[in-house]
């Protein structure tokens, strides 16, 4: 086994906000509320400093609820973690920001949140329900509101402060564009499904290129077919050096320049998901040149309806 070095400790840059965002962060999308409780607390024992959550994943409460343990233990200080919540379409009406930013901070127990996304660029129909479908069974958009004039509500909520920074996620690259170039505060991070069936090449050239961190979900796969983490390219550099699959495709994700989250409720994954080591050169031209196959898992981007969260949640 390789002895850890710094890369877990990577951190990258924002162009406003908190400074910097932890490489290694870990998300909370987690069905069970005492199960994502108990993970956000041991992934901050473990040494992550960046947390991702989402009115849409229902679990900003129990994120809350575990940061307020360990902060008031004493052991991790609230500015010592970067904290990323997101917008959910049916929100995107400029006059219902304001008050969703509130209650997700309500629910965070939070002064201030270091990230808000829009969570896809898709507005649904505005109000409580999170899927409104129509008789047919489907979802029903908003036609009366443009992804610059939600962007512009969240300009103001970084104006006044209680928001550090703001950015996109499940976008493709043209949408990016449209914000970045028509933008007053410009995205800070843009958040996206990447992995190395995944790599999104073009849109990380662009986001490096105009000071916008990248920043990788799935980054394992989300243990769906084909199965990353079995790929004999993967499997061979983890034998290799002496480490597991999964600590080879995230120590490929920050190497190559991406931020990244990582999500597990079994403990002991949680901490082998932080001690990652940086790969040898030519591990990672294996990764970019051996690897052809290309595999979205979430179907998101193309319709605002996450792949990754059940009917009726």
């Amino acid at each position: 086994m390789r002895e850890s070095d710094n890369l877990r400790f990577t951190k990258f840059p924002l162009r406003n906000g908190s400074g910097a965002i932890p490489a290694l962060g870990f998300g909370t999308l987690i069905p069970d509320p005492i199960a994502t409780r108990n993970a956000t607390k041991a992934a901050l024992e473990a040494g992550f400093r960046a947390l991702d959550t989402a009115e849409r994943y229902r679990t900003e409460n129990e994120v809350g609820e575990a940061m307020q343990e360990v902060f008031n233990a004493g052991k991790i200080r609230r500015e010592d973690v970067f904290v990323a919540t997101k917008l959910w379409n049916t929100n995107h009406r400029p006059e219902r920001v304001r008050p969703a930013f509130e209650a997700s901070l309500k629910k965070l127990q939070l002064d201030y949140l270091d990230l808000y996304l829009i969570h896809t660029p898709f507005a649904f129909q505005p109000g409580d329900v999170q899927d409104p479908r129509d008789a047919n069974g489907n979802v029903i958009y908003d036609r009366g509101v443009t992804l610059l004039e939600t962007w512009g509500a969240l300009e103001e909520l970084v104006n006044e402060g209680k928001c550090k920074a703001i950015g996109l996620s499940d976008v493709g690259l043209e949408k990016v564009k449209e914000i970045f170039e028509a933008a007053t505060i410009k995205p800070a991070v843009v958040h996206v499904e990447s992995h190395p069936y995944l790599p999104e090449w073009e849109l990380l050239d662009y986001c490096e290129k105009n000071g916008i961190v990248f920043q990788a979900f799935a980054a394992l796969g989300h243990s769906s077919e084909p199965n990353l983490l079995a790929d004999p390219v993967i499997t061979a550099i983890a034998h290799r050096v002496g480490k597991t699959p999964a600590q080879v495709a995230l120590a490929w994700a920050i190497q190559r320049g991406t931020a990244l989250l990582t999500t597990s409720k079994t403990l002991s994954r949680i901490a082998e998901n932080f001690d990652v080591s940086t790969l040898p050169e030519d591990a990672m031209r294996k990764i970019n040149e051996g690897i052809n196959s290309r595999v979205r898992f979430n179907s998101v981007v193309e319709a605002g309806v996450p792949g990754f969260i059940p009917r009726g949640r």
